[in-house]
């Protein structure tokens, strides 16, 4: 099998996200972890297994990663697993009821990706799953990376 990591990163958080899921995919064999401004939509036709993540900015993907999205060709993912997965901060933890609020009324930016990789013909093969960042720039909480490693391990299971 054949597994793609896509990612974007602003503070290096969703990188390392990102390199924790490909240590999980290794298993399959023939896994990359490529930075989505590094990825063309043909790319991402050819793989068994697609995982894209970036951090959330405004409750929403960056733009380099909607920009790649949208460049997906109709029914391109067709038989591809696909899961997405975002850095976030916890909003349980900022004790903001207007923040928590608008989160609610606007997610983070995983649900976006999975339902446009969805729309292409993807099978999603996993929730929408965030990793938590602490502060504007991080670090990431302790154990995100571990939880990421096992997190890629499960999508790469047989059904």
């Amino acid at each position: 099998m054949k597994a793609l990591v896509v990612y974007d990163s602003v503070f290096g958080n969703t990188e390392q996200v990102a390199q924790a899921m490909g240590r999980g995919l290794a298993q399959l064999g023939d896994v990359e972890t490529r930075r989505v401004t590094d990825v063309e939509p043909q790319d991402l036709t050819e793989v068994d297994i697609l995982v894209v993540g970036s951090p959330t900015r405004g409750f929403r993907p960056t733009p380099a990663t909607k920009k790649l999205l949208k460049r997906i060709p109709a029914g391109g993912l067709d038989g591809v697993r696909v899961a997405a997965f975002d850095t976030r901060f916890s909003v349980e933890e900022t004790q903001s009821g207007i923040l928590s609020f608008l989160v609610r009324l606007f997610g983070y930016a995983a649900g976006p990706i999975a339902g446009r990789l969805e729309k292409e013909g993807g099978d999603l093969v996993a929730p929408p799953e965030g990793f938590i960042v602490e502060g504007t720039e991080g670090p990431l909480r302790q154990g995100e990376l571990e939880r990421a490693t096992n997190w890629a391990r499960r999508i790469a299971e047989p059904e």
